[in-house]
């Protein structure tokens, strides 16, 4: 059975597509089946596996909206092993394509996920930075929350957010909901602040925080305009290695679990 993890913060900018796309890939390398679930408007996860969400017949928006065939809208992306559930910006209006049409707009997804023909090792969702009906059939249909934290100001009141946003759930729908792992993004050891925040972050979530953290490094934003995972881009970049190294450990955590 896939283990689904789902990938959110609160605040934007934090790496949270970035890890999406390159955790999902850095899995795939390991030769683990992968499958990347768009949940995010601004269609970043589809476009940095170079897909173009403009020319897409069906989206994940189709699936929640209409009921369409999860499977149909599944797209093979240049990674091996990596495939894709693409969205576009018609998933913006999904909140009030919804109103009143079913009895619980929560649970869409995760029954969608059911109904999938291919077996895949790790199914990870990208969710949107909101509090909105994706981001809660994002978190309903996952087993646990890798939360990326990144080392800046305010990092702290985002994950905060995001915990309150996971509790919510946990005593609604989810209670067996938990957290995959804090993961330390944007990372330059040169300054204060992102000691500073790495020291707080692992001192109050200890064991529930990877020791991979994710640096800055110039390799990762480039493979995004390029449409292709930094792993695959550039395998020996620190960017690249940093996320082989997260895949190692998230691959390390569902052995122990």
């Amino acid at each position: 059975m896939a283990r689904i993890i789902g990938i959110a913060n609160q605040k934007g900018g934090v790496g949270k597509t970035t890890t999406a796309i390159n955790l999902s890939s850095a899995l795939a390398h390991f030769k683990r089946c992968v499958l990347l679930i768009d949940m995010d408007p601004q269609s970043d996860a589809t476009r940095g596996l170079g897909i173009d969400p403009s020319l897409l017949p069906k989206s994940v928006y189709d699936v929640l909206a209409d009921g369409y065939d999860i499977n149909k809208t599944i797209k093979r992306t240049a990674v091996k092993y990596l495939d894709i559930v693409p969205s576009n910006l018609k998933l913006a209006s999904l909140d009030s394509f919804l109103t009143d049409k079913v009895d619980d707009k929560t649970i869409i997804l995760r029954q969608a996920l059911n109904n999938l023909k291919k077996e895949y090792d790790y199914i990870i969702i990208d969710c949107p930075p909101s509090l909105g009906i994706l981001n809660l059939n994002s978190l309903v249909a996952a087993n646990s929350i890798l939360i990326p934290v990144q080392c800046e100001y305010f990092a702290l009141e985002a994950v905060a957010t995001t915990l309150a946003a996971i509790s919510k759930i946990q005593r609604s729908t989810s209670p067996n909901l938990g957290i995959e792992g804090f993961l330390l993004t944007m990372y330059d050891p040169r300054t204060r602040l992102g000691t500073e925040i790495t020291t707080q972050i692992r001192g109050l979530f200890k064991e529930n925080t990877f020791l991979t953290t994710i640096p800055r490094n110039v390799s990762i934003p480039e493979s995004s305009a390029k449409g292709v995972p930094v792993t695959l881009f550039r395998p020996s970049s620190a960017g690249s290695l940093a996320y082989f190294s997260l895949a190692r450990e998230v691959m390390d955590r569902e052995v122990a679990q």
